[in-house]
């Protein structure tokens, strides 16, 4: 039940010891608690369609935050950063990397779909994080949180090459 009332009122450890009760491990359930952000999926070529037997780029543009929360009283920085991004790309297949990939020309995130049809591609973030109290050492979270990221849509068509413009 939630009195409204400060926990610490209750406890007998002096302020100036608080530091000392704050564990990496309440730190790791405050960082899941955060709100942090979903990776938002972005697709080359763009416009929700690719091509049968084509490498297909995919990254995202998420990237480290800075946060603070008040734990036990104390002011807690927070550093978290993206260590692992979870490709889904809708055809059962799935890649897991350290890197978000980048745009075109650089195609360090590439799919090649085997079959025409709709799929279903996502990107899901895992994040880890550093803490420090009062300025103090930056100090690992233990653990990480996964944010499962939006879904995107994407056709995948055949084409078929013809020769046009060739006149004797």
């Amino acid at each position: 039940m939630d009195t409204g009332q400060d926990v610490l009122e209750f406890c007998d450890v002096p302020p100036d010891q608080l530091a000392a009760l704050l564990t990496p491990d309440l730190v790791a359930v405050a960082l899941s608690r955060l709100p942090l952000p979903a990776a938002e999926l972005q697709v080359q070529p763009p416009n929700g369609r690719t091509l049968v037997n084509f490498d297909t780029n995919f990254f995202t543009t998420t990237g480290p935050s800075e946060h603070a929360v008040t734990l036990l009283g104390q002011r807690v920085e927070l550093h978290v950063v993206p260590a692992s991004f979870t490709w889904r790309f809708g055809d059962g297949d799935l890649l897991t990397t350290v890197e978000p990939g980048r745009p075109y020309p650089n195609l360090d995130v590439t799919h090649r779909y085997l079959s025409k049809g709709r799929v279903v591609a996502s990107v899901d973030a895992t994040y880890t994080a550093q803490f420090r109290v009062g300025g103090g050492p930056w100090r690992d979270v233990p653990g990480s949180v996964t944010v499962p990221g939006a879904a995107v849509g994407l056709e995948v068509v055949t084409a078929t090459p013809t020769l046009v413009g060739y006149d004797r």
